[in-house]
């Protein structure tokens, strides 16, 4: 292995890190230029495969890490910080922090409402992994899209989806995102760029290649000027032996589109342990196969995660292509509200509950003087009363009128849905007949 030491013009002065080279760099197309860094570079990215992770303590085989990036700027403080050494400003740190507060509490309310009967079918939760969403989502611009999974009540909260709106998708009523015909798994904002919610694990990387393909041809053969919109693909590490997940890789990288792929790499497939289901656990090595920088990022520090995702960000809208980034978190509850949580080894939640991203992101605003403990109060008990409103608000919606059921599910409005008088089938009181036995 070689090693080399990278600058940045952002907030990253030095990082050391490692990458797998052979000894002579002409044998290794993917070798890399020591002068050259994915995180700040003037060169391209497509030979420079880049990690950014403490160990983990249950990725035994990550032979591949650098330095953490708010560790390596904590290094460089003097006795006194000031706001020039700091990878934040007040404001940001504030932001980023009600946003994580917004997402952990919204998602407990779930679990309250789940267990009191007000929502229905598979409810995942996504405590733990805040720092992932919150560290990419506030750096995009409305235009922006983002392509979530199942566990996309937090994406959507994030892109400025209103609280009231997300719950009330989740309790199946009109006033919901999706006017109650989604659910927990299909979020959806066309307002905010939110492109769904997809239960199948791989089904919105497509989507997403197409949304990025999107802003290219529309920069590029319609001619807007403006039109640099960049598209964020969520996905967990089970999808990552998806055959579309390598299709789309391939596509984006022989496109250059403004893409970047985000692993949430909680280390479990429902049940399965990512170390057991796939060869080679390093799944940001798949990056630099396809011609992208792969990057390795804890995903359990938001200031780790922010850092990386605006490079990877800024490179996809200047027109530089895709990125995969591996963000390693932890989920803290089962794969679903269904789940009893029964596989995982007790000292490796407790492991990960230690490292709170939240938590984490408090104590370095209140040591660092970005924040006092009053204001982040003010901000928890604010975030309290949104959700206390949202599920308020969504108690009291109504129930989605039955000739709903068929609408924006046939593209042709003369389709099977509509009975010859022109009115949904199902508004028919004979719709039903011949099937309560069923």
């Amino acid at each position: 292995m070689s090693s080399s030491t990278f600058s940045s013009s952002s907030s990253i002065n030095t990082i050391k890190s490692s990458c797998y080279t052979t000894e002579n760099h002409s044998l290794n197309p993917y070798s890399i230029i020591p002068t050259s860094s994915f995180l700040g570079s003037t060169h391209k990215l497509r030979f420079n495969p880049l990690t950014a992770n403490t160990p983990s303590r249950f990725i035994k085989n990550r032979q591949t890490q650098i330095v953490a990036v708010s560790d390596v700027k904590q290094k460089q403080l003097k006795s006194t910080p000031s706001v020039g050494n700091l990878l934040i400003t007040k404001e940001e740190g504030l932001e980023l922090y009600e946003d994580m507060i917004l997402g952990r509490t919204f998602e407990d309310m779930c679990a309250q409402m789940y267990y009191r009967g007000k929502m229905f079918g598979f409810v995942h939760l996504y405590n733990g992994q805040e720092a992932v969403s919150t560290g990419f989502i506030k750096l995009l611009k409305q235009q922006d899209c983002v392509v979530s999974t199942y566990r996309d009540h937090v994406h959507a909260l994030s892109k400025g989806v209103p609280a009231r709106e997300v719950m009330s998708e989740l309790f199946g009523k009109t006033t919901g995102c999706v006017r109650g015909q989604g659910g927990s798994m299909h979020m959806f904002s066309k307002e905010h760029n939110l492109i769904g919610g997809f239960a199948f694990i791989g089904e919105g990387i497509p989507i997403a290649t197409g949304t990025a393909f999107t802003s290219k041809y529309n920069r590029e053969v319609l001619k807007q000027a403006d039109c640099d919109h960049v598209t964020l693909a969520f996905f967990g590490d089970g999808t990552c032996n998806n055959g579309q997940f390598f299709e789309c890789l391939n596509m984006a990288a022989l496109w250059k589109l403004p893409i970047v792929f985000v692993v949430e790499n909680n280390l479990w497939a429902i049940g399965m342990s990512h170390e057991r289901a796939t060869s080679d656990p390093e799944i940001w090595k798949k990056g630099p196969a396809f011609g992208m920088p792969g990057v390795h990022v804890d995903g359990m520090d938001v200031l780790k995660v922010r850092e990386v995702a605006k490079e990877a960000v800024e490179r996809a809208r200047r027109g530089d292509g895709p990125t995969l980034i591996e963000c390693e978190t932890y989920r803290f509850r089962g794969h679903s509200l269904a789940d009893p949580d029964e596989l995982r080894d007790p000292s490796e939640k407790s492991h990960y509950a230690a490292r709170d991203p939240i938590t984490a992101l408090k104590k370095y605003m209140i040591e660092n003087k970005l924040a006092r403990e009053a204001e982040l109060k003010a901000i928890e008990k604010k975030i309290d009363e949104l959700v206390e409103e949202a599920v308020e608000f969504a108690d009291a919606s109504p129930h989605p009128d039955r000739s709903q059921l068929l609408q924006n599910v046939f593209a042709d409005p003369k389709g099977f849905g509509i009975g010859p008088d022109g009115r949904y089938r199902c508004e028919d009181p004979k719709f039903t007949q011949g099937t309560a036995h069923v």
